[in-house]
């Protein structure tokens, strides 16, 4: 087996055990707050400026009352990320290929996916990046300028570094984040007692896409799909460190629940109580940057605003490191499989720790989520275009969550690590989720 534990096949099949299940259980290594890392790494990559914006609107429209589903999101989100660690961990394979062995109709999927997906979410993460940019620097660079080299800083910044170097600076992200949106609601004054309140389940009218979005949206991107290879890339590469995996995650998502009721927080306060509306999108947080600024000063709007770049910066750089190494992991595993035709078994594909990371596939799809869509910061998105992206966009997180469900239950996982009662049970709820999610994303797009 490799160094990290990654190997190309097709897998066996239902009822198979695999072969990590004859083999002897590794050593079980005592988890460790030090350790924590990879879930950090996938939590701040998934909650973007557009899920903070989100989630505002959904306390200034209506109060503390969805607090719980941001609490019941979080949890999903757990069950999601625990449920691609211990893949990884119990297989010694990857996501990619537990999905290769499900059949060429993934691998068809995944191809027009990130293909599409990066052209789009690649001008989407630049200009996210530079609004707050703009913000904090006014009159210095126009838009597209600050986007452009937010883009080319990413690409600098992980094509030169390794995946130690990548989790040290989302850690600082992370704090900076944590920081300022605890700040940010600790001034807006919280009544603690609606707070609790807002904890039990209830459903106001007109608030089922709220509170599904909340559920569902925050902290939930292809990224959930790359935790594993962040997992490998630390050096956990097999069942002994399933503690530690499972540890890091809960922290991650837990730190993500605090982002989410803390911004819940700011809209129900700041924004509910006075009726005041902000923009959609990223807009709407520079919004919220002038709303501090009128009511406690400039200094706080400050801090908001480099809290809103980080949040920003860290998505890009997530996506940027975790998006190509699933792409390399496609494009190695692909080439693998037609060098060895149809007959046989699959060749055990090996991949030293770190090797991912220089390989032309990583780093040619680091160039294509940076330049290609710079100009798309020049032009409205071509209608197509728009329409593949929603649809793809939306059915990539149903697809992770039935395909997680597939080969957790299957003879493709060691029988002590496949799915109890509540790990199907929960990715059951999250697939149902994400299917409504989809539905009402694709009934929204502009056809």
């Amino acid at each position: 087996m490799a160094s990290t534990g990654e190997r190309d096949g097709t897998g066996g099949t239902d009822g198979a055990e695999t072969a990590a299940g004859t083999a002897a259980a590794p050593a079980e290594r005592k988890a460790s707050w030090r350790l924590v890392g990879p879930g950090i790494v996938v939590a701040a990559t998934g909650v973007g400026a557009g899920d903070l914006v989100a989630t505002l609107v959904a306390g200034s429209r209506f109060g503390y009352t969805l607090l719980w589903a941001a609490v019941v999101g979080c949890l999903v989100k757990i069950a999601l990320a625990e449920a691609t660690g211990r893949w990884h961990l119990a297989t010694g394979r990857t996501i990619f290929d537990g999905w290769r062995s499900l059949g060429a109709w993934t691998t068809a999927y995944f191809a027009v996916y990130v293909t599409v997906w990066g052209f789009v979410y690649g001008a989407a993460a630049m200009s996210s990046s530079a609004l707050p940019l703009v913000a904090l620097f006014p009159g210095a660079l126009g838009l597209k300028t600050w986007a452009i080299l937010c883009g080319l800083a990413g690409l600098a910044f992980v094509w030169f570094n390794r995946y130690a170097v990548v989790e040290k600076i989302m850690m600082v992200f992370v704090g900076v984040m944590f920081v300022v949106v605890l700040y940010v609601a600790v001034r807006v004054t919280p009544h603690l007692g609606d707070a609790v309140t807002g904890l039990l389940p209830v459903l106001p009218d007109g608030s089922l896409l709220y509170t599904l979005g909340l559920v569902g949206g925050v902290g939930g991107t292809i990224t959930m799909a790359a935790y594993g290879y962040w997992v490998n890339a630390k050096g956990w590469t097999d069942s002994g460190w399933m503690r530690m995996m499972r540890l890091d995650n809960r922290v991650a998502y837990l730190t993500t629940g605090v982002f989410v009721v803390a911004m819940l927080i700011v809209g129900a306060e700041l924004l509910h109580a006075a009726g005041t509306a902000i923009g959609s999108g990223d807009q709407g947080l520079l919004d919220l940057g002038r709303i501090l600024e009128e009511r406690f000063g400039a200094v706080t709007a400050k801090l908001f605003l480099i809290g809103f770049l980080a949040a920003s910066f860290s998505s890009l750089v997530g996506v940027w490191h975790g998006v190509s190494l699933l792409f390399a992991d496609f494009v190695e595993r692909t080439r693998a499989a037609r060098a060895q035709g149809t007959g046989g078994e699959p060749p055990v594909l090996e991949v030293a720790r770190g090797q991912r990371e220089r390989s032309w596939p990583f780093r040619g799809y680091l160039l294509w989520l940076t330049f290609p869509p710079m100009g798309l910061l020049w032009l409205d998105q071509p209608f197509g275009l728009v329409i593949a992206y929603g649809v793809l966009g939306a059915f990539f997180m149903p697809f992770l969550a039935g395909t997680l469900l597939w080969l957790l239950n299957s003879g493709r996982t060691p029988r002590q690590w496949r799915n109890g009662p509540l790990s199907n049970v929960m990715l059951a709820a999250a697939g149902l989720l994400f299917v409504v999610l989809c539905v009402q994303q694709v009934r929204e797009l502009p056809w």
